[in-house]
């Protein structure tokens, strides 16, 4: 029997080219109401996106695993992984989760997301 991976993405246009099983919020309102019902729980995978559309951006995301971490309950996250096209975005984002004792890998033009061929 194989374990099913826990795989949440936070972006507004892109998904998983392989059809892998995540859970996907296209906002940061979203993202956060989604990181929520892992708290005390377990995740594989956590891919970021920074802008989200409009003025929208992964902040109050990151913002979410921040407090958690500095109240001494960070998430449980295997592996948070940036992959925005914004590289000054991604380098903050990376630097912030680090801080917090996150594991954070930056894979900005990873080959495993693309763009939908119909944005929400």
């Amino acid at each position: 029997m194989v374990a099913r991976r826990t795989v949440v993405m936070v972006d507004d246009l892109r998904s998983f080219v392989d059809g892998r099983s995540a859970q996907v919020a296209r906002t940061s309102a979203a993202g956060v109401a989604l990181l929520d019902r892992y708290r005390g729980g377990r995740l594989d995978e956590l891919w970021l996106d920074h802008d989200l559309g409009g003025d929208d951006t992964i902040w109050p995301v990151i913002e979410v695993l921040e407090q958690a971490a500095f109240a001494e309950r960070p998430f449980d996250i295997g592996v948070i992984k940036v992959h925005s096209a914004n590289p000054c975005g991604a380098a903050k984002i990376a630097q912030v989760l680090r801080h917090w004792g996150y594991h954070v890998h930056v894979a900005s033009g990873s080959w495993d997301v693309g763009y939908l061929e119909h944005p929400p």
